[in-house]
């Protein structure tokens, strides 16, 4: 289905307000597993985030009927799916225990993992754009954790969420491999909520902490704003090409801050905002390097 702008922006410029959308309702989902960390397990929290998103799906899969989910890539869409949960364990882990701005900015380190992924397991070359953009990626991570401070200690949630962003990096390799054999959006999206929902329930099971009623709304509300911002992101994409509107995505850091100072008192030093803007440049660069696709109507 078509999504047309309601007002009269061009293409570009309704794919970037599409883009932010996402990145706000994404950082306002870290919101809810950082406001939930600790009354819930990341395990349950992964689980529910999965189960209300399929539950979401299923009047799609009404109207459509079985037809629109069979497929010739199952084995790739379990493939997604549980590098998918990986990297969504990962960084839900890291959202509960890091600063909101810190935890986006592991997030948006994923597109410098993109092209080493895609070398490795699908043989693509890396440009000299992708060796500088990797270095100068892990230039700004030193900045923003600045190892060498008094005092500096070992940062699990830092690992676990570098962590997060090389499988995610991974996910994305392995989307556009299903891509090329002409998987629709919406297909992939109901194979990692199914294949997702089932592969987080025993580690919920086993990771399980009484859920009260007013806990389960705040997992429906993570369901519901994750499943809007993947929405957002996906009909961003029916209006310009990725190269053009990637560098929207790095918003989420810009709300994770305002928002961390607003509601938590967190704050970035001089040197973490120095690394941010290392990583935005090298994550620019990248994208600069990617060949321009058409836009793809109709998702």
């Amino acid at each position: 289905m078509n999504t047309k702008p309601l007002l009269p922006l061009s293409g570009l410029a309704y794919g970037a307000l599409l883009i932010l959308a996402s990145e706000f309702f994404l950082v306002c989902a870290g919101m809810v597993i950082k406001h939930l960390n600790g009354v819930v397990s990341t395990e349950q929290t992964v689980f529910f985030r999965n189960a209300f998103a399929l539950l979401l799906l299923l009047p799609w899969l009404w109207r459509n009927g079985v037809q629109a989910v069979k497929t010739d890539c199952l084995h790739l869409h379990f493939l997604r799916s549980l590098l998918g949960v990986t990297a969504m364990s990962c960084m839900f882990y890291a959202w509960g225990h890091l600063p909101l701005a810190q935890s986006a900015l592991l997030k948006q380190t994923m597109p410098l993992f993109v092209p080493i992924v895609a070398f490795f397991w699908m043989g693509e070359r890396l440009s000299w754009r992708n060796f500088v953009a990797i270095g100068l990626g892990f230039a700004g991570v030193l900045l923003v954790l600045n190892p060498f401070q008094e005092a500096a200690v070992f940062n699990l949630a830092v690992v676990v969420g570098l962590l997060g962003a090389v499988m995610g990096g991974s996910t994305k390799v392995n989307i556009r491999r299903m891509r090329s054999s002409d998987e629709p959006t919406m297909r992939v999206v109901f194979y990692f909520a199914l294949f997702a929902s089932v592969l987080s329930v025993i580690p919920a099971v086993l990771a399980w902490l009484p859920l009260t009623g007013e806990t389960l709304l705040w997992l429906f509300l993570l369901g519901v704003l994750a499943t809007l911002a993947q929405w957002a992101l996906t009909a961003a994409y029916g209006h310009a090409p990725a190269g053009q509107l990637g560098a929207f995505t790095y918003a989420s850091v810009i709300f994770a801050a305002v928002l961390g100072w607003w509601l938590w008192d967190e704050s970035l030093s001089l040197l973490a905002m120095a690394g941010i803007g290392t990583i935005i440049a090298a994550g620019l660069l990248v994208m600069l390097g990617q060949p321009r696709l058409p836009v793809e109507n109709g998702t």
